[in-house]
């Protein structure tokens, strides 16, 4: 699927040749291979899995293991290790709950202000019932997580790091491999919060030798409704389920069920068949387009909006420093809200307020947020004139400059 025009493998772009869409890190678009996938599913064998006996049953069944094999082998992983679920969101939330009974009175949970309210807010409302203490690393002077920082937060009470790879605003990756050596050494669980970095990098657990991962699958130009909980087998094999239902289960009784081994143990119900084979498609086509071409296409529009961004006074750029190309930024004296709307009428899609990370947005002194533009493979300098060309007139409309 090779074309030097990245937005016609995209149908959305290509209904909308003018629409420049600078929110990737939102949910990145869908292209044309991802939608051809799922709809072959509803087409051509479209019933449901494990339950049937009958040959269409098995080929949707074969197709959504299948699935769960290309996530394994894509973050290179063992496939009783990726569990299957509606988002990044909800993966976050099981690893929660299901490691609740862990922690004790007066015992730490550690996270960052760089954190997605998915990463933080979980372990929030834990530590409240449970009458833990949640703690947050310091940033340093740039806003990034800093192995030093983390050794000198750790306490004896330290149970849990709930920690980022990348930030959504700032786009800085974190020092994940010694931070989660560290941790280890002092028998602290690791919960790391992937889904920013899916799409520009591979990772690798077993490298990373995190205890738990989770990541959406519409960050990775996959569909929504599907996300990923990795966790270690010999962690999952000692969870207890916290939802039960159909297809969980090998038996039951009138008192008693006996729950089938992971991951399946932990997907009861009709799981979201057609998302997990449009996933396991969105990373064929990421391996297709190769990600050091994405991650060197991408760095050099980054660079560039950088450069033309960093000569215009009125504009503020927050994370200059950024890895990913994110780029978080204001208009002085102008609402990000008001701003957004300016960039809307001129068929440019871009993020304002606080991107479900409001803790970030108070530690950049950004009451009202950021504006953010996020990109992807897709994106090109003529995006980026135009987005710099809006910005000027945003800045004669509203001060009169």
């Amino acid at each position: 699927m090779e074309t030097s025009n990245k937005r016609l493998l995209f149908p959305l772009l290509v209904n909308h040749p003018h629409f420049i869409y600078l929110d990737s890190a939102a949910t990145a678009l869908k292209p044309q291979c991802v939608l051809d996938k799922m709809n072959e599913y509803y087409q051509l064998y479209g019933v449901n899995i494990h339950r049937g006996v009958y040959q269409l049953s098995y080929e949707a069944s074969l197709a959504y293991e299948e699935a769960r094999k290309k996530v394994a082998d894509w973050i290179h992983s063992q496939e009783e290790e990726i569990v299957f679920t509606r988002n990044a969101t909800e993966s976050l939330n099981k690893i929660c709950l299901m490691n609740a009974a862990m922690l004790n009175q007066d015992d730490e949970i550690l996270t960052t202000e760089q954190e997605h309210h998915s990463s933080v807010l979980p372990w929030m409302h834990l530590a409240g019932k449970n009458q833990c203490r949640l703690r947050y690393l310091p940033l340093n002077e740039s806003g990034e997580i800093t192995v030093e920082v983390f050794k000198n937060a750790l306490t004896p009470k330290t149970r849990i790091l709930a920690i980022t790879y990348a930030s959504n605003v700032m786009g800085t990756i974190t020092p994940l491999s010694e931070i989660i050596r560290i941790a280890h050494q002092n028998n602290i669980l690791v919960i790391v919060d992937a889904s920013q970095i899916v799409a520009h990098q591979r990772i690798n657990v077993k490298e990373l030798d995190c205890d738990y991962l989770a990541f959406s699958g519409h960050k990775m130009y996959g569909p929504t409704g599907i996300g990923i909980l990795y966790g270690k087998s010999k962690l999952l094999k000692k969870l207890d389920p916290i939802e039960y239902g159909g297809d969980m289960n090998d038996d039951v009784d009138l008192h008693q069920v006996t729950i089938k081994p992971i991951p399946h143990r932990f997907e009861a119900g009709t799981p979201a068949i057609a998302e997990a084979i449009g996933l396991s498609e969105a990373i064929s086509f990421l391996e297709e387009q190769g990600m050091d071409v994405i991650g060197k296409k991408e760095q050099t529009v980054h660079q560039y909006a950088l450069n033309l961004l960093s000569q215009i006074d009125d504009v503020i750029v927050y994370n200059p420093k950024a890895v990913l190309p994110i780029i978080a930024f204001n208009i002085k004296g102008v609402h990000p809200h008001d701003a957004a709307s300016f960039f809307d009428g001129n068929q440019i899609a871009i993020r304002a307020g606080h991107h479900c990370a409001q803790l970030m947005s108070k530690w950049l002194h950004a009451p009202h947020g950021t504006l953010r533009a996020s990109l992807g493979l897709f994106n090109t300098k003529q995006d980026i004139d135009k987005l710099i060309a809006t910005i000027q007139e945003v800045i004669h409309f509203f001060k009169g400059a």
